[in-house]
């Protein structure tokens, strides 16, 4: 994967619905409504995640998930993090 120049990042950021550029990550809180309404938001994102072979850094605080995206071993943001960002979108709204 080829890490992204900072103007495309920028662009793209700009692009998303509530995405936010942290350092080398792009991070979004969703909100389950309770406790196991943001365990059954993960549980959907597993499958997505472990499909692109790209693991979020995901964090549960009662009904709210964060989610932090980056391509570690990049050391960066690609656009397969971008990707990973529109489908965990996709998730959430259902």
């Amino acid at each position: 994967m080829t890490l992204l120049e900072r103007d495309e990042i920028d662009a793209r950021v700009r692009e998303t619905d509530g995405w936010d550029l942290e350092g080398e990550a792009i991070v979004k809180q969703f909100k389950g409504g309770d406790f196991s309404g943001a365990v059954e938001l993960v549980n959907r994102i597993v499958p997505v995640a472990n499909g692109m072979n790209h693991h979020p850094d995901v964090s549960i605080s009662w009904e709210t998930v964060t989610v932090m995206i980056t391509t570690h071993s990049e050391g960066g943001l690609t656009a397969a993090d971008f990707e990973l960002a529109e489908r965990i979108d996709a998730l959430a709204g259902r």
